[in-house]
């Protein structure tokens, strides 16, 4: 059996950035428009900052505007929820995303909520999470599953029917990807640590998003030869052969097997991450349409 074909996601997410492009480029011309994103990092954690710095770079490329907010660690919560909600308030800012995680001397739930749900462009609000189980097509979608979504759509095109399996339950990956899945009408299984004859469930799957934040743990033995697999993981693991305290990228999938077995597979890196921050600023486009009442341009 041939090997699985590798699904490029640094490709991809550089044509739905055009994508991007494009549609603010005539939201402008058509209707003096600039979609405008707020980012908000709070403290100095080193990942964070690289997240932040990139989502800014890749903001400005597509034509939009970028509002960066960066705050010390010792900030009050009342002083984070103020700037939220000034935020909320600007005309110029059309999506929000306050950069996880918060020092602890503020609650996540209380920013999450404090965030505009027509702002919320991570999607993590939980009226959009119930927009999103309800089917409502105006729900701001977590930026993870809706890339891995159109990855599915450009991989497979039709997806109806289609038996998926989604391991992990999280409210930011496996509950919204199984949501996503029913709406283009798979036949979903949402499973974790706690299923039942876990490998014979994800053996039985046409489509197996892995999000359970364990490194490789599914194995080629788990696949149904063919399948599509998803890798959302992203964990950081020993390298030695690199040198001495060197670590190199896995997901939750053991690529080496699965790729013998697969009919297409995300790499890690390089396959999911790169379209969260592509899917971020297309959300960030839809959300300022909405606002706007103006119909979204094809993306």
């Amino acid at each position: 059996m041939a090997k699985a074909k590798i699904i490029d996601g640094k490709a991809f997410a550089a044509t739905v950035r055009n994508r991007v492009a494009a549609a603010v480029e005539q939201l402008r011309k058509a209707y003096d428009l600039t979609p405008g994103l707020a980012v908000v990092l709070v403290g100095e954690d080193p990942a964070s900052q690289v997240y932040v710095r990139n989502k800014a770079k890749q903001t400005v490329e597509v034509g939009m505007e970028s509002f960066e907010h960066r705050l010390p660690p010792d900030i009050s919560e009342v002083q984070l929820l103020t700037l939220i909600g000034g935020l909320n308030k600007d005309p110029k800012v059309h999506g929000i995303l306050v950069q996880l995680p918060l020092p602890e001397q503020i609650s996540e739930a209380a920013v999450l909520a404090a965030i505009d749900p027509d702002k919320d462009v991570d999607g993590f609000h939980v009226v959009n999470a119930g927009r999103l189980a309800t089917g409502d097509a105006d729900a701001m979608v977590p930026c993870t599953p809706l890339g891995c979504l159109m990855m599915l759509k450009e991989q497979l095109g039709e997806l109806a029917g289609l038996k998926a399996l989604v391991l992990g339950r999280s409210n930011i990956v496996g509950k919204p990807m199984a949501a996503l899945l029913l709406r283009e009408s798979c036949t979903v299984t949402l499973a974790h640590s706690k299923t039942h004859n876990l490998t014979e469930e994800c053996r039985a799957a046409d489509i197996l998003i892995a999000a359970v934040g364990r490194e490789q743990m599914v194995k080629g033995s788990w696949i149904k030869p063919g399948a599509t697999v998803i890798d959302v993981g992203i964990n950081r693991i020993p390298a030695p052969e690199k040198g001495e305290d060197k670590t190199r990228l896995v997901g939750d999938v053991d690529f080496d097997e699965a790729v013998e077995v697969a009919g297409a597979i995300t790499p890690v890196p390089g396959g999911v991450g790169p379209m969260t921050i592509a899917c971020l600023l297309r959300n960030t486009v839809t959300a300022a349409c909405h606002q706007h009442d103006i119909d979204v341009p094809e993306m």
